[in-house]
């Protein structure tokens, strides 16, 4: 009976003793664990603040809350228990290999997600920008986590994967302070090209937005089959209108203008000769 007393007493004091050498690692490793806890905490705070300043979805940014925090805690849990003196490596293979399968059978949810993400930072548009990407022009109406959605310009939803809208070429208007419009005008040979050039820049800059500088320009394209093709070129504020409306307004100017200086617009003419045929001649 002794003897079995004496070997437990043994055990529990080669316990306690592993225990106090182990006691500054152990609580090395509980203070990383604590700390992971309060950097997760504000780091999700800071993103949602980032979130809301930006007016995102609330949706994504719960969910880059969640990434975020979950990070931070896995990366604390896996240094506390290598400062604890524990083997982490089988579970860092464990949890790449689960990783790796997991992102190989959600590949494209994962690309659409990553991109959803890239975009919600990098801001190259915002909700109510007019954009054109991936062959759509219209209006955002909502980046969400696997598409963006816009409303084109002939009233169609379109919903775009998050990944396309990364990997195209975006092109956002609303951004754009002022912008360019060309009108393509023929006119006919008989009109005096002067007169033409001036009365048509007159039109123009009568236009409410229409800038001066740079100023308006004439441009002399082609010598067609019925008119003279030539161009009017302005550059205007987006703020005071859209392009579409802009261009309509310009065009609707300068027709009435050359209609008042009895400036003609031609349409195509063609002319058929008739030609008796002779008595004699062949067919």
């Amino acid at each position: 009976m002794n003897a079995i007393l004496e070997n437990l007493l043994k055990v529990l004091q080669t316990w306690w003793q592993s225990f106090l050498d182990n006691l500054p690692s152990l609580i090395a490793g509980l203070l990383i664990f604590l700390f992971s806890l309060y950097l997760a905490h504000l780091l999700t705070r800071g993103v949602q603040r980032v979130m809301r300043r930006r007016e995102s979805e609330q949706e994504l940014s719960i969910l880059i809350s969640r990434l975020v925090r979950w990070t931070v805690i896995g990366l604390g849990i896996v240094l506390a228990l290598e400062q604890a003196g524990q083997d982490v490596s089988a579970l860092l293979t464990g949890l790449g290999i689960l990783g790796f399968t997991v992102g190989f059978a959600l590949q494209d949810i994962s690309a659409n997600l990553v991109s959803g993400i890239l975009l919600l930072f990098e801001q190259p548009f915002e909700i109510e920008d007019s954009i054109e990407v991936a062959g759509y022009s219209g209006t955002v109406k909502q980046i969400n986590l696997r598409a963006t959605e816009i409303i084109t310009y002939d009233g169609l939803q379109v919903l775009i994967p998050n990944r396309e809208v990364f990997t195209n070429t975006i092109t956002n208007f609303s951004q754009i302070t002022q912008r360019r419009i060309g009108l393509s005008i023929g006119v006919s040979y008989e009109s005096d090209l002067k007169a033409v050039e001036t009365i048509a820049l007159e039109a123009v800059r009568t236009l409410p937005g229409v800038k001066e500088d740079p100023a308006p320009s004439f441009l002399v394209n082609s010598f067609g089959a019925s008119a003279i093709h030539t161009t009017v070129y302005f550059w205007y504020r987006t703020d005071d209108g859209g392009f579409s409306d802009m261009t309509n307004i310009g065009a609707v100017a300068i027709k009435q203008a050359f209609d008042q200086a009895g400036i003609k617009i031609p349409y195509p003419i063609q002319v058929v000769e008739l030609h008796q045929a002779k008595p004699g001649d062949k067919k």
